[in-house]
């Protein structure tokens, strides 16, 4: 059975309107919250994109200026990650910020407003997203290749990186000459995704440019492999998680159980972009829905808990 419902919402035009010219712009999303950095540095978090949340009543939660560090740029954001969905109430709530390069930034809104600020020395974890492990009680980011992943303690973050190898698995003995041109071809970007049953999924997704448009590469996803990541850093890849749907975007990345949400498909991928969306089934790992257009605000939002009004 297939069920879409497509719900209207009011939101401010300058969250789904992402202009460079502007003062403000989204940065990613987290839990359901999209985060926003105005061009005095002022990062905030807002509700509006939630499906759930009030749209008379929506929340703001503006965090304290950033803090640069020496040699690190706090301009360019890769990717924003949560602790918990209440940060506006749940003390122990950690906002962490990852920019291009070298700096990572934590913070909780809820206790503690400042910035406590990280600079990783590995190159290979510049341009990679870090995402928070309930299972761990962790931060973790993979490196540029997948293999390595960091990890912070929750509480205590510091530049002191915990780093795990990883070593792949059940790799098929030799892939054909055309898959591998193809990957030799891609820009790699790794995901860590997590699953409702704090499963651990380490996604490599290739991309390459399918056009340019007044000046800038439109990229199109063209395979996408998944490996399931157990504690002690093995890697296994496969092509079956069962009744899983991930979801990839620029919010942080996250899997429902396919069944309990009719209409998604088990054992795919889906994937939202500014640029790009597309469907991946990983049986193959194939795309067979692709389509490259602007997507004003390409944030997956997780399911949420919907309280009932008290009578």
């Amino acid at each position: 059975m297939s069920c879409l419902v497509r719900l209207k919402k009011k939101v401010p035009v300058d969250l789904v309107h992402n202009d460079p010219d502007d003062t403000m712009v989204t940065i990613g999303a987290s839990h359901g919250w999209v985060a926003s950095l105005k061009d005095d540095g002022i990062l905030s978090l807002h509700d509006d994109l939630n499906p759930v949340a009030s749209d008379t009543d929506p929340k703001r939660i503006p965090l304290p200026p950033l803090v640069t560090l020496p040699h690190c740029q706090t301009q360019v954001v890769t990717n924003v990650s949560m602790s918990s969905s209440s940060p506006e109430s749940d003390e122990d709530c950690v906002v962490a910020v990852k920019f291009l390069g070298p700096q990572l930034s934590f913070c909780k809104p809820a206790s503690k407003p400042e910035w406590t600020n990280v600079k990783i020395e590995n190159p290979c974890f510049y341009s990679s997203r870090v995402v928070f492990s309930k299972k761990d009680n962790m931060f973790r980011i993979p490196g540029s290749e997948g293999n390595l992943i960091g990890s912070w303690d929750l509480h205590e973050p510091n530049d002191k990186l915990k780093l795990q190898s990883v070593r792949f698995k059940n790799l098929p003995p030799k892939l054909p000459t055309p898959i591998r041109e193809l990957m030799d071809s891609c820009c790699m970007s790794p995901h860590l995704v997590v699953s409702p049953l704090n499963e651990t999924f380490l996604v490599k997704q290739y991309r390459k440019t399918a056009k340019i448009v007044e000046g800038v590469a439109q990229m199109k996803t063209e395979l996408v492999m998944v490996f399931k990541l157990d504690d002690e850093g093995n890697a296994v890849y496969t092509q079956d998680i069962g009744d899983l749907t991930m979801f990839l975007s620029m919010s942080e990345p996250f899997c429902v159980p396919s069944s309990s949400f009719p209409g998604l498909l088990p054992n795919n991928v889906y994937i939202l972009d500014f640029d790009e969306t597309a469907m991946v089934n990983l049986v193959d790992g194939y795309p067979f829905v692709s389509t490259n257009g602007k997507s004003d605000a390409p944030y997956y939002i997780p399911p949420q808990t919907i309280l009932a009004s008290s009578v």
